[in-house]
């Protein structure tokens, strides 16, 4: 296993219904025409699959879909959505499992290469990725630029969301390059937070652009969202999608 937290059965539980902007069909909707043009007619492969918010709509829309998940618990969660024969995952890290088969397809999406905590570990991601690709198939990855030009001297700390049901805020370590996203979260009426913490490791797009051709991918393209707007200096996210040669 590698230094990714595990994902608990509580936590597996809430996922879904703390994230339903991003299943929405605004953020779902451009998110799998972008995937499903990539898969063509081949088979798409999702590292760190979770509670199948995208690989599911994907598989019904006719890509054949293979999961790695780290959490048994974010994969039973899956399962009440679909069968194994349907949609299989295996179980494991997304750095070292190994899935049978060729792929036209690989994705990673919403920030969850940061998962991994250690450069060594994100590299072993792209070098899975390809090991998986056939000749010609794309590795994509959607993450968030790491947010640094909001750090004046001396604090550590930027807010993402303040609102009546959630206090989101992460600190950094600028020298390890680990975030640590820190969530209050309302359950109730009675006015009570539920706190909780991830850590992540950030890495910059040409940071990624190395670990890619270190696993020998080169990039394609740069867009800082699923609809394909051009990516800037002022994107706070970006997809990058890297090809196999031929």
């Amino acid at each position: 296993m590698t230094s990714s937290e595990l994902w608990t059965r509580a936590t597996a539980d809430r996922y879904d219904a703390e994230e339903t902007e991003m299943s929405s069909a605004a953020v779902i909707g451009p998110t799998l025409d972008f995937l499903a043009e990539l898969a063509g007619d081949g088979r798409a492969l999702e590292f760190a699959i979770g509670t199948g918010r995208v690989g599911v709509p994907l598989r019904e829309r006719g890509v054949p879909v293979v999961g790695i998940e780290l959490s048994e618990h974010m994969t039973a969660v899956l399962r009440r959505k679909v069968d194994e024969s349907t949609l299989p995952v295996a179980i494991g890290d997304m750095a070292t499992t190994v899935v049978p088969g060729e792929f036209t397809l690989v994705y990673l999406v919403y920030n969850t290469i940061t998962n991994l905590l250690t450069q060594d570990e994100q590299v072993e991601c792209f070098r899975n990725a390809a090991r998986h690709l056939e000749p010609g198939g794309r590795f994509v990855i959607e993450l968030g630029v790491p947010p640094l030009r909001f750090l004046p001297p001396g604090q550590v700390a930027v807010p993402f969301d303040v609102s009546e049901q959630h206090l989101g805020f992460d600190t950094f370590d600028l020298v390890e390059q680990i975030l640590v996203s820190h969530h209050f979260t309302r359950d109730g009426d009675d006015g009570r937070y539920r706190r909780s913490n991830s850590r992540h490791r950030y890495a910059w797009p040409a940071e990624l652009d190395l670990m890619a051709r270190i696993a020998g991918l080169e990039l394609e393209r740069r867009v800082a969202d699923w609809d394909g707007a051009p990516f800037t200096q002022d994107s706070a996210k970006h997809i990058s999608v890297w090809r196999k040669p031929t």
